[in-house]
């Protein structure tokens, strides 16, 4: 609920100041209206109250009043446009009229505009007691409203990725083929790449056309999860191997390894880097590049043996 006080305009940011008065309105016609105004409100008349202050909305005093009674009222759409409103035609912004305007955005919902209004005070006053106040709950409100949406969307898209491929409009091949993968959901296709389904047996262009156009028509693709996967797939594979293989072999280059160039290349166009890069590959993945075959997956399968490690398995 709005804050009130007894001289609504009395503080103005960088000094103070009594409310202007604009479009014809003198300071005396203000002032018969908000005693008016008063007399209705002491009779706990508000509508009427309101009704009189309506008559006058040009002068600040007046519309600041009529704001906070609309607000009172729970016409909180017209109460903001009236604060919005004091605050364009002032050189100087009421401090009430901000801290007003906050708390009823904050009710909205609207922590982004509410944040806005108490920065302009607190950037000439920061240690205004009621700004800084304010100002705690909507940071306090700012966290929990993002972290509501954060959970929502995480709902959301957990319940898309969990959704069975059996479910999308697919040929038979098409669904078999990834069945045979043990890829049974939406989430587990974005953890393979186009290499992985191309390597498998009977999987051929034709069904994995239709699985990307499927994944594009619903903002997704092949291999999407590859990068966070991988990522912590690193991390798992360098925590079980640093017995077998120090940080200076996992993070060697494969630029100074005995690989041919056609395997050299064939690594490159995956991404591999590092001996570390090589050992979260599947020999799917490598298989499916072109020009890599049995010779290269050899030499690859050598080179990490060496360093007593492996390619890693799919589960």
């Amino acid at each position: 609920m709005s804050h009130e006080s007894s001289n609504a305009l009395d503080t103005v940011i960088g000094g103070s100041s009594i409310g202007t008065t604009v479009a014809g309105h003198t300071n005396a016609d203000a002032a018969t209206v908000l005693k008016e105004a008063a007399a209705h409100e002491a009779d706990g008349n508000r509508i009427a109250a309101i009704e009189v202050l309506r008559t006058a909305t040009s002068n600040d005093e007046v519309a600041f009043r009529l704001a906070y009674l609309l607000d009172l009222v729970g016409e909180e759409a017209e109460s903001i446009s009236l604060y919005e409103e004091i605050i364009q035609r002032q050189t100087r912004p009421s401090i009430n009229v901000l801290l007003n305007l906050a708390v009823i955005l904050e009710d909205r919902g609207d922590i982004i505009g509410a944040e806005r209004c108490l920065r302009q005070i607190l950037d000439t006053d920061p240690n205004h007691p009621r700004a800084r106040l304010f100002m705690k709950d909507v940071l306090s409100s700012k966290d929990m409203y993002y972290d509501e949406e954060q959970a929502r969307d995480l709902a959301k898209q957990n319940a898309l990725l969990d959704t069975p491929v059996t479910d999308f409009e697919l040929s038979v091949r098409a669904r078999n083929c990834l069945k045979k993968m043990q890829i049974r959901t939406l989430g587990d296709l974005l953890k393979v790449s186009e290499a992985e389904l191309l390597s498998y047996k009977n999987f051929g262009e034709t069904s994995l056309v239709e699985i990307n156009q499927m994944l594009t028509s619903k903002g997704l693709r092949l291999g999407q999860s590859l990068q966070s996967h991988y990522s912590r797939m690193r991390e798992e594979i360098y925590d079980e191997i640093r017995d077998k293989a120090s940080d200076e072999i996992l993070n060697k280059s494969i630029n100074n390894l005995n690989f041919s160039v056609r395997a050299r290349k064939a690594l490159q166009l995956l991404g591999v880097q590092t001996v570390g890069d090589l050992a979260t590959r599947t020999e799917a993945e490598l298989m499916g590049v072109k020009n890599f075959g049995a010779t290269s997956l050899v030499e690859v399968r050598e080179v990490l043996g060496s360093f007593n490690l492996e390619l890693r398995k799919l589960d």
